[in-house]
């Protein structure tokens, strides 16, 4: 069994009935703390509706949340949804602002001295990419 991401009548993505659970559960996760509804309905007879407006000010606001956050432990449990979500914007079409996780890395570079610290934005974009692949309906 699988279930649908749609937007409008495209099917976005069709995960199994576990990766969707897993995926939900983040969403609610990360709707808390970044303060935004992400835009992704509730499911339904195995399909959900995303809101591509609501979706996309989501995107932004993760991906910024997840530009500011210093804490290890924190950056790494957030990098695979955040990737995930990002594969989700690019399959539905949506703009990305990557310039505001950019500058928040070039700032981080200056301030601080983590070798590991830079590249993430390039990282994570590559990683999103590579995960669109496997969101094809």
């Amino acid at each position: 069994m699988s279930q649908y991401y749609d937007m409008g009548d495209r099917t976005l993505w069709n995960p199994s009935n576990g990766a969707s659970r897993l995926f939900m559960s983040q969403v609610t996760v990360y709707q808390a703390e970044v303060g935004l509804p992400s835009g992704i309905g509730p499911m339904e007879a195995d399909e959900c509706q995303i809101d591509p407006i609501a979706f996309a000010v989501f995107v932004d606001a993760l991906l910024a949340w997840h530009s500011e956050t210093r804490h290890a432990v924190m950056a790494t449990l957030s990098e695979g949804f955040v990737a995930t979500v990002l594969a989700l914007a690019e399959t539905a079409d949506i703009e990305v602002n990557w310039q505001a996780a950019e500058r928040a890395e070039s700032h981080y570079l200056k301030t601080a001295s983590d070798p590991r610290a830079k590249g993430w934005t390039a990282a994570l974009r590559q990683k999103s990419r590579e995960l669109v692949r496997h969101l094809g309906p």
